[in-house]
């Protein structure tokens, strides 16, 4: 398989012969308003033409609605008819944009041999999470890939250490950057991005993505790598890329 981070969550996948897109956030720099003040977002611009990004493209993953994850240049400039999996409940107004083949990933699904299963996730505790709403994970499976857990928006809670148990899989993916929103954490931080890798089984590899994109983030990949320098995880055990960086990963 061949992962490649666009920036921020956005990725584009090669897997199983197929070509997939997670995430789409294609807006220009500094073109959205700042969460916290700080900086207009996002903070970076893509690191490859749209349309290079867009090229091939034959499925479309939607984890939940926030602008950063699926916005208005995507919706604009996606083919109206790509497949489209997300969480229940956010099919109409996908719909809504003219994507006419949506489907909400309920449990399982099967697209062209290869396997989604929705896994929980939280983006954050407590009371923020009603602010933030609903998201999903994504196990992704094919015969002869390395199978992938795709957390998400989420923070570290029982139910996610539950899935990295229950399901063993290869490449674990994160998003690390320790955004809070009004102080609350709502992504994983490097505390927890280093728990995930001792969570995990010893050949797994963890990615940690969705980092230094937008001004609600705490943890640089700098810092990252140095909390898990000092907790013993080696840089092949968590791979930290930046936008535009291809990982060509294999089946253990």
């Amino acid at each position: 398989m061949k992962l490649q981070l666009i920036r921020n969550a956005t990725l584009k996948l090669d897997y199983a012969g197929r070509t997939l897109l997670i995430d789409p956030y294609l807006a220009p720099k500094h073109s959205l308003p700042s969460f916290t003040g700080r900086s207009p977002n996002p903070m970076v611009e893509l690191p490859v033409d749209i349309e290079k990004i867009l090229d091939g493209v034959e499925l479309v993953i939607v984890s939940h609605l926030h602008e950063d994850h699926f916005d208005s240049v995507a919706k604009e400039r996606l083919r109206k008819d790509v497949p489209i999996f997300c969480q229940p409940g956010d099919e109409g107004e996908i719909r809504g944009a003219g994507f006419s083949d949506v489907t909400p990933l309920e449990d399982h699904a099967t697209w062209n041999g290869i396997t989604l299963t929705r896994q929980e996730g939280s983006h954050g505790l407590g009371p923020v999470v009603d602010l933030m709403g609903s998201v999903m994970g994504v196990s992704i499976e094919a015969q002869g890939e390395p199978s992938i857990y795709w957390a998400g928006d989420t923070v570290l809670y029982p139910p996610v250490a539950e899935t990295i148990r229950r399901t063993g899989p290869d490449i674990i993916i994160t998003h690390s950057c320790g955004a809070r929103w009004d102080g609350d954490l709502i992504v994983m931080d490097a505390e927890e991005t280093v728990a995930v890798c001792e969570a995990s089984t010893p050949a797994a590899i963890v990615i940690a993505t969705h980092m230094e994109a937008l001004d609600h983030a705490t943890v640089t990949r700098q810092d990252l790598r140095q909390a898990a320098d000092a907790h013993g995880v080696s840089t092949e055990k968590l791979l930290i890329p930046a936008g535009g960086d291809v990982l060509v990963l294999n089946r253990k």
